[in-house]
């Protein structure tokens, strides 16, 4: 072997592989096999036995003792039949493994082939790639062999249950939980994506529509222990509908993804559930996301680089929210510039209706003109226009539902899908006439008002139901469904043509973004967040799907905790966003108006932002677990400078400083403007006291 570096470390990685092959052996009271098929490196190992079931384990970091058991034997990949029997045990028959090298790197490929007594053939492929250690790609693929169609009513992959694990280095809570989760799934009550595992903790977490108006979402859950995650996803470019069970059981968490084919296998017919993957990882639920973002980037989906612009700080004139004037805003205009602000935002209530997307005469009495007088006038105070609108939507009573209902989406009895926060009905993103039409709606924005960004909003366009709309000839209900991200590109592209400096903001209101649709924005939001917790796991949680130099925005921080909170957008490295009003607000109560007190605040956060652009620095989302490590913590390196951003209620203690380079650092409290000593990386801690928030920034001596 030539024994260069590089082949050194690829044979260290395939001794350390080769070394966990075959190593495990079942649990007590299980079949004992001399050789078991596996594949795995240090991180993640999976083996099988002779009827394919499986199990996970992993190597002990203290080296040279027992593995970790992370969960016992089980039938993980299952069908259940329209009879209602659920084949679990296949005979294993074949077994195949060979290196293989692609769209993601050298790697390895193990191949299972098995029968079961149904007379159903199974093959399961499991590939593990270096550049991705601890994450195994998983497809499975049944086969007919009998002479008699079988119904299928559902297949479940990855269905184990992740145990608890008790150690000196994690010993069982004394209260809490064990575990701390990540969900992708959107709900109507627009719960937390990170929480705590507690006793009767359960989700399906449907891929589908969960309401009416609310579905989609990333198609991954992960549950962590202080030592150990175990996540489960799909890897298909296309939204799958899918469930994805995240389920608190005796021993620890039962997990697994699952569909609902509906379909018949005739004889000699195969059926392939979608690609699945299993990941184990170190601290939160951060390195699998990522981890699924660049895979999902080889794969054709990524999200695009943000332009200048995107990284600029957001008024919007939300403050006003429906009554708002073109006077108020033009009032407003002067201390929007003055605070330092880059965007003016023209939100909700300009339009007639949704659907026609009209000015509003008695606002704009001049239609059109009026709109782009209005752009004109934000460009004169050197700010920039952005225009609020929520496509794929259309009330009662607009001209485009009463001259175009062959747009609408239809359920399989015939009925339109309501979109019910607008009051109005879905347009199905899948057929060509909607899709034109709301082309038609950008170059009208973006060409003849000339605003310079368009804030794409609405908790509906996160996913849409399957169109049973005979007029659009969809070849499978599920067009309309998979044709969604296809629909926002076109918005995407037809902007880009117009401007090709255009922010594209996708606000889908408080649901569990959707990977799919991030090829077509280069801006997204907190998207209506209910506490500063979820600005701060939304951010971490996007910054992974979007990398560490997103153009990910707190949204209006009149929404964060005290109605004040920047902290929790400029510690994480997020744009800030504001609605305030100035000079009056007409509104009795609710107001937002700037008061002197309140606009001393503004201005001195909005001028650190401004200063420090942390949201163009690299998010190092690994270094801190936001569930179990106190205080919470997230840090940004920019420029050789490191920015750490501690939240808790009120801490008083040490605080261990993590991912300083070797050297000395200058600690400094950039809010107060205080020294606060220096310390020696690595291993540096700094006994810490403050409430709410602190943001440091470490600067090399």
């Amino acid at each position: 072997m030539n024994d260069t570096p590089t082949s050194r470390r690829e044979f260290l990685q395939l001794v350390a592989s080769a070394a966990l092959i075959g190593s495990a052996t079942p649990s007590a009271g299980e079949p004992i096999e001399a050789t078991l098929p596996g594949l795995g490196d240090p991180a993640l190992h999976i083996s099988f036995d002779s009827s394919l079931r499986s199990r996970l384990s992993r190597q002990s970091p203290q080296g040279g003792e027992p593995e970790i058991v992370l969960s016992n034997w089980a039938a993980t990949e299952t069908l259940l039949l329209g009879t209602g029997e659920r084949v679990a045990l296949f005979a294993l028959g074949q077994t195949t493994r060979k290196r293989i090298d692609g769209l993601h790197g050298p790697g390895h490929q193990l191949t299972l082939v098995g029968k079961s007594s149904a007379g159903i053939e199974k093959t399961v492929s499991v590939a593990l790639f270096t550049r991705y250690p601890g994450f195994l790609f998983l497809n499975v693929t049944y086969r007919n062999l009998s002479d008699q169609p079988i119904a299928l009513s559902d297949w479940r992959n990855a269905d184990r249950e992740f145990l608890t694990l008790t150690s000196p280095d994690q010993p069982a809570p004394a209260g809490g939980s064990a575990f701390w989760s990540y969900c992708g799934s959107s709900h109507q009550d627009r719960r937390d994506w990170v929480q705590p595992v507690t006793p009767g903790f359960e989700q399906d977490n449907f891929m589908g529509m969960n309401a009416s108006d609310y579905g989609g979402g990333i198609p991954i859950v992960d549950a962590w222990q202080r030592s150990v995650g175990l996540a489960v996803g799909h890897l298909e470019t296309r939204p799958q509908l899918v469930s994805l069970p995240l389920i608190a059981s005796t021993h620890g968490i039962r997990m697994a993804i699952a569909g609902q084919p509906g379909t018949q296998l005739q004889p000699g017919e195969a059926f392939a559930t979608p690609e699945c993957f299993i990941a184990a990882h170190s601290g939160d639920h951060f390195a699998t996301v990522d981890a699924y973002r660049r895979i999902m980037a080889e794969r054709g989906l990524a999200a695009p680089t943000p332009p200048p612009g995107a990284y600029e700080p957001v008024w919007c004139a939300w403050g006003y929210e429906r009554a708002c004037t073109p006077d108020l805003i033009l009032r407003t205009l002067p201390k929007v510039k003055d605070l330092g602000l880059g965007w003016a935002v023209i939100d909700d209530g300009w339009q007639d209706n949704v659907g026609d997307w009209k000015p509003d005469r008695v606002k704009f009495p001049g239609g059109g003109p009026d709109m782009r007088h209005l752009a004109d006038s934000i460009r004169a105070e050197s700010l920039k226009p952005r225009l609020w609108v929520a496509p794929l939507a259309a009330a009662p009573g607009s001209d485009l539902l009463h001259d175009h209902t062959d747009m609408l989406l239809l359920d399989a009895d015939g009925a339109p899908q309501l979109v019910s926060w607008w009051n109005s009905f879905y347009l199905c993103p899948a057929y060509h006439k909607t899709v034109e039409y709301s082309k038609g709606l950008v170059r009208r924005m973006l060409g003849e008002w000339r605003f310079a960004g368009l804030k794409i909003d609405g908790q509906h366009l996160n996913a849409v139901a399957p169109c049973y709309n005979p007029a659009h000839h969809h070849a499978r209900p599920e067009e309309s469904v998979e044709g969604l991200q296809d629909f926002f590109r076109a918005l995407y592209d037809t902007a880009r043509g117009i401007d090709p400096e255009v922010v594209m903001e996708l606000c889908p209101c408080g649901t569990g973004d959707s990977l799919f649709n991030f090829a077509s924005m280069n801006q997204t939001p907190a998207a209506d967040p209910e506490s500063s917790w979820q600005v701060r796991l939304k951010g971490k949680t996007l910054k992974a799907l979007l990398g560490p130099g997103a153009a990910f925005a707190g949204d209006h921080v009149e929404l964060s905790d005290g109605h004040d909170d920047f902290a929790s957008t400029v510690g994480i490295g997020a744009v800030v966003s504001t609605k305030f009003t100035w000079p009056v607000d007409p509104k009795p109560k609710d107001s937002f108006l700037l008061t002197p007190d309140r606009e001393k605040l503004w201005r001195r956060w909005i001028a650190l932002y401004n200063e420090r652009q942390l949201p163009k620095g690299k998010y190092l989302g690994g270094l801190y677990d936001i569930g179990f490590d106190k205080p919470e913590t997230h840090v940004i390196e920019k420029s050789g400078r490191f920015h750490y951003a501690l939240y808790a209620r009120s801490w008083r203690g040490p605080v261990n400083l993590r991912g300083l380079a070797a050297g000395r650092y200058r600690l400094r409290d950039y809010f107060h403007d205080r020294d606060l000593g220096e310390v020696q990386a690595p291993g540096a801690v700094m006994p810490l006291e403050f409430e709410r928030f602190l943001v440091i920034e470490a600067i090399p001596v």
